[in-house]
């Protein structure tokens, strides 16, 4: 299937044409071994984390790896925390939600569907009304990637941060839903929180410190208990990144 224009008025095609998309493993892992070379954060993890984060891709657990929003530059960050990590494992079966600005430059989005990004149409760009719909379909192709094996990123804030680094904005419950509907899938993914913090000059994007939490095994079933439960577990992450400085 050719790609489609990423538009909200084709937003049909879009997420059909997401819904299978695979890109090339053997480049994407090219790509992420340059940005760990590139970038180089500095890694820390909660006591015991590292440890079961492994055990856990080794038994294929799905995961949702959710990641605090800084700067234009935190898909590099992650990119190369994944290199560096037991994430390195699902790089190439990892889907990506990213906003769909990214996916209008040709070239830009050779980049990003090599990541392997899903684009989201948000309503900071569109209105709410105008993207119900999409956002809906766009939920609904997450969940089914995670029912078939895939893990899923997040930058659940949906914009930068740019007030207080040191606190988490709101997360909505469009996590939540994924996440539950996977679970009406058969689904039972795994939390992950990785925090990010660039010191007191959030331009030094090559500073970074990372700080991977203990995953969450058990999220519960709705929506809104979900994202409670990923406000809090990524706010540690993000205390223990702000802290590793």
């Amino acid at each position: 299937m050719d790609a489609p224009e990423v538009s909200l008025d084709n937003y049909e095609a879009v997420y059909e044409y997401y819904r299978g998309h695979q890109q090339n493993r053997f480049v994407a892992k090219l790509a992420y071994a340059a940005l760990a070379l590139k970038y180089r954060p500095r890694i820390a993890y909660a006591p015991g984390a590292e440890a079961a984060l492994a055990a856990l891709l080794g038994r294929g657990t799905q995961l949702v790896v959710a990641v605090n929003h800084l700067t234009e530059s935190d898909q590099f960050t992650l990119a190369a925390t994944a290199w560096r990590t037991p994430l390195r494992r699902v790089i190439g079966r990892t889907r990506v939600l990213a906003k769909d600005e990214l996916f209008v430059d040709p070239a830009q989005r050779k980049k990003v569907d090599m990541m392997g990004s899903i684009p989201v149409f948000r309503s900071k760009n569109h209105g709410l009304r105008a993207v119900s719909d999409a956002g809906r379909v766009m939920m609904d192709v997450a969940a089914q990637r995670l029912s078939e094996g895939d893990c899923l990123a997040i930058f659940p804030e949906g914009t930068c941060n740019t007030e207080d680094p040191r606190t988490l904005q709101h997360v909505n419950s469009g996590i939540g839903h994924i996440v539950s509907r996977a679970e009406k899938l058969g689904c039972s993914p795994a939390l992950l929180s990785v925090g990010i913090s660039y010191g007191p000059d959030a331009g030094q994007v090559k500073s970074a410190r990372v700080f991977i939490g203990t995953p969450v095994v058990d999220l519960g079933e709705k929506p809104m208990d979900i994202a409670r439960v990923v406000q809090g577990d990524l706010q540690r992450a993000v205390d223990g990144a702000v802290a590793s400085y």
